[in-house]
């Protein structure tokens, strides 16, 4: 297994409570090493549930721009009918011989369904209401805007705009507006006090950087068209990350309007599939007109549960494409936790209308973990298959500190996420903005794009330089271009983000809080339950439980050994949860005077963010736990033999763990190593 410095030293604080020695390996050498399933709260695994639907992920899909600016389309009931080729060979022929890509929407429905008397009637609409002179104008822009483009050369600022006089009839203007993007959709038109004013389509260039010249065109020409029912198909990809960037762009630029998914092109190779990258108008919103009371008293929150299978994919990207693809927002989905990116996981999610306390319910997750190139510690001679027995053992018996696990701190080296976390509680929104741009020592265009900002704090230049896919930057970028890299600014910029990335930050911190609390507590005071001590005394509790169901532990009950270390729990902080009574809350203290919150309220009313706080057990345990040992092609093996046999061995380790806890953090608990 590659070592990680970094991970090393930002876990070195964590203690162990078993005294075996453990053994080394490799976890995550593929998706297939570990998969995690949930479990529901009548104990059944969630993919195995026979009446919740599975949407699959297992494809990189696009994060979701929700606060983009989105562009308004003049769409006019007069101009629906989408052009065929037929209208747009005159055009072609001045700046492209090539044919046209067929779209869905060309395909499908009434849009197939066209007379040429109605091709003809419509290719004549700009003839009819434009002189010759001014027919003739537009059609020369509308070539040299085509032939600048084709030779590469930046238009200048302002952009170049034709005007076409001005039409006082309302109708005809709506006519024209749609019949010019119809024939000339690398082209938008606005209205000036009747007066219609043509200018190139900046967005048409951009989408022409990531597909062809006739597939913009085409899409365009769909989106001017507005077809209910319809759908429009960008030519076959097996590229993955292109067809993210098409993904990216759509749903920035037109998000509000249509909505894109990916599917495998019909009778396509297994090995190395043509992916099809679809957009289809997303489905009109019911009109919010006045309607008698007793209707609306009558409606009902309709919500909707399901499971997720996805694969190779952060959550946020998942619930970020479903939430593109459903027409909702993240906040609108609710689930228990986060699971690993390099995995197949399952996960039971609800959508909609459903208040925060009745989503996210989980008992906890199974676990199916392959753990490869199995040897000893160094310097360990003992019997390899006694190693792994008894350090198995020892945890199913005793358990494992219940830390929390490396994916709550995000993968920055220079800079973690529980870093940002602290400058947001500090309300320090500025230094919070600059942490999350640090560059990582990498060179590529993501890292020298934050370079370029941290030199310069030019966001506009920027975002000219940052990665299109890069859409929390961006998203970043794009608001502090607006309202500037004052502290205002930055607060603005932060709500560029959902909330529930927001307080992902703050999570980190309390969580590396936590983590070095209960290092500090077991250190200071073993696995004796001493006054002052927190207690539940309720079985399988989680991180959400109440303060009335903690207890302060007495001298007396010390005494009498009334407690047991697993009861113990340490406060996630917060503004709603008291400390320990003795040495341990006296650290929490000192700590937060370290890092500068002896005010802090957990509140950051800048951002909307509240920090209520919790509390955690220290202890856990797997259960249902059971292994096998597995050569390289999955059949039992003998342990006994020569260090060369045993580094082919893996390990099949299956086990559950209650909701909040990362099996990382047991397998290093029973391999006495980082994995």
């Amino acid at each position: 297994m590659e070592e990680d410095t970094d991970y090393r030293n930002r876990f070195s604080s964590l203690c162990f409570i078993n005294d075996h020695v453990g053994f080394q390996g490799t976890i995550k050498s593929s998706a297939n090493d570990f998969i995690v399933i949930e479990i529901n709260e009548q104990g059944q695994l969630v993919n195995r549930a026979i009446d919740e639907p599975v949407y699959e992920i297992s494809k990189v899909l696009p994060e979701p721009n929700n606060f983009a600016k989105k562009p308004k389309l003049d769409l006019h009931n007069l101009s629906s009918e989408d052009g065929s080729n037929q209208e747009v060979n005159t055009l072609t022929r001045c700046y492209n011989g090539d044919q046209h890509h067929q779209s869905d929407s060309e395909k499908e429905g009434p849009i197939n369904d066209r007379t040429s008397n109605c091709e003809e009637e419509k290719s004549d609409l700009l003839s009819s209401f434009l002189d010759e002179k001014t027919n003739e104008l537009l059609n020369r822009f509308a070539c040299d805007i085509k032939e600048k483009w084709k030779s590469k050369n930046e238009l200048i600022e302002p952009s170049p705009e034709l005007s076409l006089g001005k039409i006082l009839d309302k109708n005809q203007r709506a006519i024209l507006h749609s019949a010019i993007r119809q024939k000339f959709p690398f082209l938008i038109t606005v209205g000036k006090n009747s007066e219609i004013v043509v200018k190139p389509n900046l967005e048409f260039k951009e989408l022409c950087h990531l597909v062809s010249e006739e597939e913009a065109f085409d899409f365009f020409k769909y989106l001017d068209a507005k077809k209910e029912n319809s759908k429009f198909a960008f030519k076959p990809d097996t590229n993955k990350d292109h067809r993210k960037a098409v993904h990216h762009f759509v749903n920035k630029k037109f998000g509000n309007l249509v909505e894109t998914k990916s599917f495998p092109e019909q009778n396509h190779n297994a090995g190395n599939p043509n992916i099809v990258v679809t957009v289809r108008f997303r489905e009109k919103a019911h009109k919010r007109g006045k309607r008698p009371l007793p209707e609306c008293q009558e409606r009902k929150v309709v919500y909707t549960a399901f499971t997720l299978r996805k694969e190779n994919l952060e959550m946020s990207e998942a619930v970020g494409c479903l939430a593109i693809k459903l027409g909702v927002i993240p906040s609108d989905f609710s689930y228990a936790g986060l699971k690993d990116k390099k995995a197949i996981t399952y996960q039971a999610m609800v959508v909609r209308k459903v208040t925060p306390e009745r989503l996210g319910q989980l008992k906890g997750n199974h676990f199916d973990i392959v753990i490869r190139n199995l040897k000893n510690q160094i310097n360990d001679f003992a019997n390899l298959r006694e190693r792994i027995s008894e350090a198995i053992e020892n945890v199913q018996n005793k358990g494992f500190v219940n830390y929390y696990g490396p994916q709550r701190f995000g993968k920055g080296r220079k800079v973690h996420t529980d870093q940002i976390g602290l400058a947001l509680l500090k309300s320090e929104m500025v230094k919070a903005i600059k942490l999350f741009l640090t560059p990582e020592d990498l060179d590529d265009p993501v890292n020298r794009a934050k370079k370029y900002f941290l030199q310069t704090e030019d966001a506009k230049g920027t975002l000219s330089l940052m990665p299109e896919f890069k859409v929390r930057e961006r998203a970043l970028l794009e608001a502090l271009h607006r309202f500037g890299m004052t502290e205002e600014g930055c607060i603005q910029a932060w709500f560029s983000f959902p909330h529930s990335m927001r307080i992902f930050y703050i999570h980190a911190y309390s969580s590396k809080i936590w983590n070095e609390a209960v290092s500090y507590r077991l250190a200071t005071y073993g696995f004796r339950v001493v006054e002052g001590d927190l207690v539940c005394s309720e079985e399988d509790v989680d991180e959400h439980f109440p303060s009335t169901k903690v207890h302060l532990v007495t001298e007396e009950e010390e005494s009498a050994n009334t407690y047991a270390i697993h009861q113990v729990v340490l406060p996630v902080f917060g503004y709603n949860i008291q400390y320990p009574k003795n040495k341990v809350g006296q650290w929490y203290h000192e700590i937060f005077s370290r890092d500068g919150l002896e005010t802090c309220r957990f509140k950051v009313p800048a951002l909307k963010l509240n920090v209520p706080g919790c509390y955690r057990p220290i202890l856990k345990y797997p259960h249902n736990l059971s292994y096998q040992l597995m050569g390289d092609r999955d059949t039992n093996v003998e342990m006994e033999g020569s260090h060369t046999h045993q580094t082919t061995l893996s390990l099949l380790i299956s086990f559950d763990l209650d909701a909040s806890c990362y099996a990382t953090i047991c397998l290093r608990e029973i391999m006495k190593h980082d994995v």
